[in-house]
């Protein structure tokens, strides 16, 4: 049995995964250290406990790293008694697929876009302008016509102090544009 966590040293952690890789043991046992940049092929079987407490992006990195061999593999999901209705739907949508773009889309519902002209990358913006994922056309339309507004050299007063308030407000430098 191996054993992987983020405070060992990287040459520790190395040493270990070069094992693992060369079956000198079956099990390792890690926290989320091996999220990324982790290929054994022959790993098949991954059991991630308190999945409630993960976010589906981690929890599709996580399960990512069984599968990549020839041999059928298995990420089996451990939860404890207490599940938000969040955590389950979490839950329900790792049951439902395995496409990363629909897994992201699902958590971009569940999370919230955050703020487009902010620092926050989650949660429910300060304004809404439309859904990101099904108003998509719309707003590209939009993003165009803002750039091309924006690229108009002969701002007038009202606008240019417009857009000085919208700076301020949202800690926020707009590109100058052409």
């Amino acid at each position: 049995v191996g054993l992987l966590h983020g405070k060992m040293k990287s040459a520790d952690k190395e040493s270990v995964m070069k094992q693992f890789l060369a079956n000198e043991f079956q099990v390792l046992v890690s926290t989320t250290v091996i999220e990324v940049g982790v290929d054994v092929p022959n790993a098949s079987l991954m059991i991630i406990e308190h999945a409630e407490r993960f976010g589906l992006s981690q929890l599709h990195q996580l399960r990512g790293r069984v599968g990549r061999g020839a041999e059928k593999s298995f990420c089996v999901l451990l939860t404890g008694d207490k599940k938000t209705a969040v955590a389950r739907e979490r839950l329900g949508i790792m049951e439902e697929t395995n496409d990363g773009f629909r897994i992201s889309e699902k958590d971009l519902e569940i999370r919230g876009p955050g703020e487009v002209l902010g620092t926050r990358q989650s949660g429910v913006p300060m304004f809404r302008v439309g859904n990101i994922v099904r108003d998509l056309e719309i707003l590209e339309k939009a993003r165009e016509e803002a750039e091309f507004y924006l690229s108009n050299k002969k701002l007038t007063k009202e606008t240019s102090q417009m857009i000085e308030k919208i700076k301020a407000d949202f800690r926020f430098k707009l590109a100058e544009i052409g």
